[in-house]
């Protein structure tokens, strides 16, 4: 998918995908929900997302909902926070190091 936001070019072709996550349901689903975070030549973070009627990704279509696509432009700290809740350690350290243990107390 190809969007132009704010005069800039997000592609899902180009970019390089950091990791993937999705909800379990079926595409054919109405919550199907599933989102991958990609990494540009320049450096700039965007999440691609989809899903069905009821999903965050629904669109109009006349009177009804149906499923839809979005791009979403993300700044470096919102993409780690993303990928901290969606993917797994290894896929994280791969992008951005790793970070320091936490410490007690």
């Amino acid at each position: 998918m190809k969007k132009i936001i704010g005069g800039k070019l997000y592609d899902t072709e180009t970019a390089a995908e950091v990791g993937s996550w999705w909800n379990g349901r079926s595409r054919n689903d109405f919550d199907h929900c599933e989102e991958t975070l990609f990494r540009n030549s320049k450096g700039a973070y965007f999440l691609h997302g989809q899903g069905g009627a009821r999903s965050v990704y629904a669109q109009n279509a006349g009177d009804m909902l149906c499923g839809g696509e979005a791009i979403q432009p993300m700044s470096e700290d919102d993409a780690k926070l993303w990928a901290e809740q969606h993917l797994d350690a290894s896929e994280y350290i791969a992008e951005w190091g790793e970070p320091s243990e936490a410490e007690g107390r």
